[in-house]
C-alpha cells in the first residue's frame, strides 16, 4: 500500500462508545505504524489453546493467550486472551476490549459480558473446578476480540520492576497502543480488518486516549460532573427517593450534588444516601449481595493471605446452602477458583511467580487518575465525522443514562432521528435517538452497568447491527 493510500485509510475511522462510561474507536489498517515499529521484537510465542480445564471437549472457537512486553526498560508485560470471530475472522472487525476499574481483569469481559464462555454456577460442586459452558450470545459471533488485562498489575499482567508497576491514564493508554502495534506485527493477517478499541465503566476514560495515540483523533471521554450529578435525579425518576426529599435537595444544592456548598445541602445528601442504602447501584432491581473482589482496606503487605481468607469466608457462607443463584457475585467468585487452579494456569501459559494469586478486580494497583475530564475531545472527534454509538443500561444508577444524555446534549448536535424504540425478537429492547455527526444514543431496557451481562441477546443484536452499518 502506498503512503498516500495508507493516509487515506487512516482517515476512515469510526468512534463507538460501548456503555454510558466506555468508548470504542474503529481504526484503519495500521500499515505505517507497523512499519515504524517493525524493528521491535515480536510478542512471545503464540499459545494456541484447543481444550480448557472445566470445558467438556474441544473449544468450538479459536483461543490464544500470551504476553506482550510494552515497556522494555521496565519489563511491563500485558497478558491477553484472543478469540477469533466465529463468523468470518477474515473480514469481521477486530475489537480490543479493556474492562474498567481501573484494575479489573478483561477475564470479566470474556466470562461475564461479551465472551463465548460462562461458568455453570447452578451446577457448581464445592471443592471441584467450576465447569464452563458455551455462551451463544458472545460478541465473537460478530467480531474477533482481544481481551486485554490492562493496566499493568491487572489480571495476569505484571511488571518485574517497581517502577514498571506505577501507571496512570496516560501511561496505560500508551502501553495499550504499544500492545496493539506489537500484536499486529505478530498477527499480520488482521492488519486490514477494521479495528475497534472498546471496554466498559472506567475504560471510557482511557480508550479515547488510546485512539488518539494510534490515529491522532483526539481524546473523547465523559465527565464526572455529568455522571455524578445524574445519580440523584435518576434515583428520583426511578421512585427511589420521595418528591419532597428530591425537591429540597435540588433547591439547597443548586443541582450540584458532588460539591455540597452549605450545611443543609450536605445534610440532605446524607438523607438521600440513607434512603438509597441497600440498593444495588449497578442494577437497581437486583439484590445487593456479598462483595466478590478484595476491598481496598484489605490490600496490605500481606495481601494474598487476606484476600484468600476473605474469598474463602464468602465461599463458605455461600456454600452453607449452595451458591445462591440470585446473587450475581456467586458467578464472580467462581473465577477465583478457576483462575487460581494450577492446571488452568498451565494451559493459559501463566508465567511462574509473576502472579501468586489472581484477583478479578485489583483495586490496589499503583494508579493515578490524571485525565479527570475529556469532554471537549468528544466534541472534536464527533465533529470530525466519526460514527459514534453511546449506550446505557437503563437500570444502572452508578453511571445513569440521564448523565450520558446530559453530556451528549452539551455537544449541541442537532437531532436527526428523534426518540424511538428499537426491537429485538418482536419486543422493545430499549430506546434510541440519532444526532448529526453520526452520533447515536441507545438505552438497553432492563440493562445494568455492564449491559451485555444483563441483556446479552439484545446487546449482541445492537452491536452486530451497528458494526454492519444497518439501522438499529
Amino acid at each position: 500500500m502506498a503512503a498516500a493510500e495508507a493516509d487515506k485509510e487512516i482517515e476512515k475511522t469510526n468512534l463507538f462508545w460501548l456503555s454510558s462510561y466506555s468508548t470504542s474507536l474503529r481504526l484503519p489498517p495500521l500499515l505505517l505504524l507497523l512499519l515504524f515499529f517493525s524493528w521491535w521484537p515480536l510478542v512471545s510465542p503464540l499459545n494456541i489453546i484447543s481444550h480448557l480445564p472445566g470445558f467438556e471437549g474441544p473449544l468450538p472457537f479459536h483461543l490464544e493467550t500470551g504476553y506482550v512486553n510494552v515497556d522494555e526498560a521496565n519489563d511491563v508485560q500485558l497478558f491477553y486472551y484472543f478469540i477469533e470471530s466465529e463468523r468470518n475472522p477474515v473480514v469481521d472487525p477486530l475489537l480490543v476490549w479493556i474492562t474498567g476499574g481501573p484494575g479489573c481483569s478483561a477475564f470479566s469481559g470474556l466470562m461475564y459480558e461479551i465472551g463465548p464462555l460462562q461458568f455453570d454456577v447452578a451446577g457448581y460442586t464445592e471443592g471441584l473446578l467450576p465447569s464452563l459452558l458455551y455462551n451463544p450470545t458472545s460478541w465473537t459471533r460478530a467480531a474477533s476480540i482481544i481481551f486485554l488485562d490492562s493496566p499493568v498489575e491487572t489480571g495476569f499482567s505484571y511488571s518485574s520492576t517497581r517502577q514498571g508497576q506505577i501507571t496512570n491514564d496516560t501511561k496505560s493508554s500508551d502501553d495499550v497502543c504499544t500492545f496493539i502495534r506489537k500484536w499486529l506485527i505478530d498477527h499480520p493477517s488482521f492488519i486490514k480488518n477494521p479495528l475497534y478499541i472498546g471496554g466498559d465503566s472506567y475504560s471510557g476514560i482511557v480508550v479515547p486516549l488510546i485512539a488518539q495515540y494510534i490515529a491522532d483523533v483526539g481524546n473523547p471521554g465523559t465527565d464526572a460532573h455529568y455522571d455524578g450529578n445524574a445519580i440523584i435525579p435518576y434515583a428520583h425518576g426511578m421512585g427511589l427517593i420521595s418528591d419532597e426529599l428530591f425537591e429540597a435537595t435540588k433547591k439547597s444544592c443548586g443541582g450540584d450534588y458532588l460539591n455540597p456548598s452549605n450545611a443543609k445541602c450536605q445534610s440532605l445528601l446524607q438523607a438521600v444516601n440513607m434512603g438509597l442504602f441497600g440498593i444495588n447501584n449497578v442494577h437497581i432491581l437486583e439484590p445487593l449481595c456479598f462483595f466478590a473482589s478484595p476491598k481496598r482496606d484489605m490490600l496490605t503487605a500481606d495481601r494474598r493471605k487476606l484476600i484468600e481468607e476473605n474469598f474463602e469466608l464468602n465461599l463458605v457462607k455461600a456454600d452453607q446452602s449452595g451458591l445462591p443463584l440470585w446473587c450475581r457475585s456467586s458467578g464472580y467468585m467462581l473465577s477465583y477458583v478457576w483462575a487460581n487452579n494450577d492446571a488452568v494456569r498451565e494451559v493459559l501459559g501463566i508465567r511462574e511467580a509473576t502472579k501468586p494469586y489472581w484477583i478479578r478486580c485489583n483495586y490496589g494497583i499503583n494508579y493515578t487518575n490524571d485525565v479527570p475530564s475529556s469532554l471537549k475531545y468528544h466534541f472534536s472527534v464527533t465533529s470530525s465525522g466519526y460514527r459514534a454509538l453511546a449506550y446505557s443500561g437503563d437500570h444502572d444508577m452508578s453511571v445513569p443514562f440521564v448523565g450520558t444524555q446530559a453530556w451528549i446534549r452539551s455537544l449541541n448536535f442537532s437531532i436527526v432521528d428523534d426518540w424511538r424504540s428499537w426491537i429485538v425478537d418482536g419486543q422493545i429492547a430499549g430506546f434510541t435517538r440519532s444526532y448529526s455527526n453520526n452520533l447515536t444514543f441507545v438505552t438497553i431496557k432492563g440493562g445494568g452497568h455492564t449491559a451485555p451481562e444483563y441483556k446479552p441477546k439484545e446487546c449482541l443484536a445492537m452491536v452486530d447491527r451497528w458494526l454492519s452499518g444497518v439501522p438499529l
